[in-house]
């Protein structure tokens, strides 16, 4: 069990320059924006644009902050994200632009490499307690907003606004989850 602390999330320019990226979590390590294995990241979004393009990736987004981002994927209707829409899951590799009817919105995106890597993100908003199951794999519990308290395999840790918990070459298991926040779960397996 690793504990990722908010302070130590490498910052970072968008790969198309247009903004800057929270770096989370890498797999490999050290990899770059162009041969990662799974990459978990935040980053603010301040201005219309489009979006930078990954080849042969996959990726999910979530609204953390703000009033919402309407989304152009290319062979899709727009879709408005806002906080309260479930993740939304779209190749990486195609046409997508984003515009801000109503401000800056800082957002949660999940990417793995397509054809040997899958993800899965579920919003869980905790307040008291709760058990998550997790499988297999790589798992990655991401608290966006409050405090919770995680425990798995007789350890215990604290995660504030921005930390994360991340489990790799996990048999799975279940999370004992207790506070009150906003979190992220993140499941990375082999496709």
């Amino acid at each position: 069990m690793k504990i990722l602390r908010s302070a130590d999330h490498k910052r970072m320019p968008w790969k198309n320059g247009g903004g800057e990226t929270v770096e989370i979590a890498i797999s490999p390590v050290g990899a770059g924006l162009a041969d990662f294995d799974w990459r978990v990241s935040t980053a603010t979004v301040a201005s219309d644009g489009p979006f930078s393009v990954f080849p042969g990736i996959d990726r999910t987004l979530s609204i953390l902050e703000g009033n919402g981002m309407q989304l152009f994927i290319e062979g899709r209707e727009p879709v408005l994200l806002t906080q309260d829409s479930a993740p939304l899951a779209f190749a990486a590799d195609i046409a997508v632009s984003a515009t801000l009817p109503d401000g800056t919105i800082t957002d949660l995106n999940v990417m793995t490499r397509r054809g040997s890597l899958g993800h899965t993100v579920e919003r869980l908003s905790i307040d008291g307690q709760q058990t998550t199951a997790f499988p297999g794999g790589t798992f990655l519990l991401f608290c966006a907003d409050g405090t919770l308290v995680a425990r798995t395999g007789g350890e215990s840790v604290e995660l504030d606004a921005g930390d994360a918990l991340l489990l790799e070459e996990s048999d799975g298991g279940r999370l004992d989850l207790s506070g009150r926040a906003l979190s992220y779960a993140i499941s990375i397996g082999k496709a």
